[in-house]
């Protein structure tokens, strides 16, 4: 049974791509595809490679109560885009943090977009009110990508994260659900 969704034909990589929500046998492959961000970036302030059974529990953790989806090319997946809570205070219920990541050959040809969209889609009719996506700064891509979408920036703090010996600002971008 595929429960997936066409994302469209990309002539840069061949076949369709498809999106479908993430299962624990996915842990390896979105470790492969995170764990770059984490070793070489300051997209993420995670310091330490995340192995397959902690993205195992990560996955378990969210449960059916937020979306998790995979991105799939050519029979592998190449991205994924989650939804998670904005803080656990129960009046917060109502807004998700959402994120997505792509491995690195498939950046910039529309994948992202179309897995965000998906993943905002699904939010919808959940009961959400707000998603809120949170970029390390400077980061023009994420920002042009959350833009295109209708997020709109909400706050900038400064050097609130520290990764490889430097200050990072962070800038909190919103879209009403």
């Amino acid at each position: 049974m595929n429960s997936g969704k066409e994302l469209g034909a990309d002539p840069t990589s061949g076949p369709t791509s498809a999106f479908r929500v993430a299962t624990s046998a996915d842990a390896g492959a979105i470790c492969s595809i995170y764990n770059p961000y984490i070793r070489d970036t300051v997209v993420t302030f995670e310091e330490e490679a995340v192995t397959e059974a902690a993205m195992q529990q990560r996955l378990a953790a969210i449960g059916s109560k937020f979306p998790w989806l995979v991105a799939e090319l050519g029979g592998g997946i190449v991205g994924y885009a989650y939804a998670t809570e904005w803080r656990s205070r129960s009046a917060y219920r109502h807004s998700v943090e959402t994120t997505v990541y792509l491995a690195s050959d498939c950046c910039g040809k529309g994948l992202g977009t179309a897995l965000y969209r998906e993943l905002i889609e699904r939010l919808r009719p959940g009961g959400f009110h707000r998603a809120i996506g949170g970029i390390a700064l400077p980061n023009e891509a994420s920002v042009a990508l959350h833009e295109k979408l209708g997020f709109r920036k909400v706050a900038h703090l400064t050097e609130v994260g520290r990764k490889f010996g430097r200050w990072i600002d962070v800038g909190y971008w919103e879209l009403a659900l």
